[in-house]
């Protein structure tokens, strides 16, 4: 099964993503940004737009999905935003296409909520400000430009499966997502301590500095 977390630019799917993969065996995340940034450095400076209008990262986002729900024994698990119709016919369709079961959500969320969580991201902005760069990253100014359009878009039929997060915290949306997938997951045994520190240490692995 692959799982694929859609949802506006800090929405919350990482977060979500990541709480699946502590609490469901077997799992493993795979997150195509990785290769869109990979495509964003390969190119000069003055051609890196964004990156899922590179027809490359569309066919490489299917063929490495493809191979790891081919190979791998469990749930691939894919945070990944998409609200553009044409992309997303051409990766999750195209992946049911080839005869994946693929189980797609869309986590919503008001706007002020949306931004509330993206200025949660302060250590970021503070690790930014310490390694010397000055003003946001470039990621979290892109989700506010682009936040309106997103949730626009992402409200249409097309992206359900919905699950409105405004009111649910990561476990009680990691619960939503899986019940409605079918999932099974370990009970959560962490403190609310530990569940902040779990957290806090996914934002420091995902930051970006480009």
């Amino acid at each position: 099964m692959l799982i694929w977390i859609n949802g506006p630019f800090g929405g919350g799917k990482t977060q979500t993503a990541h709480h699946l993969l502590r609490r469901l065996p077997g799992a493993v995340v795979c997150d195509p940004e990785h290769l869109g940034f990979g495509l964003r450095r390969m190119l000069p400076p003055a051609l890196r737009a964004d990156f899922q209008d590179l027809p490359a990262w569309r066919r490489g986002t299917v063929e490495i999905l493809d191979l790891a729900v081919r190979e791998h024994p469990g749930p691939v698990i894919v945070p990944m935003t998409v609200t553009h119709s044409g992309h997303f016919a051409e990766t999750v369709g195209r992946l049911r296409e080839l005869g994946h079961d693929v189980r797609h959500f869309t986590l919503l969320a008001e706007r002020a909520t949306v931004l509330r969580r993206l200025a949660e991201r302060d250590p970021v902005h503070r690790l930014r400000h310490l390694a010397g760069l000055g003003g946001p990253p470039r990621r979290e100014s892109f989700a506010v430009a682009r936040l309106d359009d997103c949730l626009t878009r992402l409200a249409a039929p097309a992206f359900a499966t919905h699950l409105a997060t405004d009111h649910l915290t990561v476990r009680q949306t990691a619960d939503h997502l899986a019940t409605l997938a079918g999932l099974h997951l370990r009970p959560d045994t962490d403190t609310p301590l530990r569940a902040s520190l779990r957290r806090t240490a996914v934002k420091i692995r995902h930051i970006r500095f480009d």
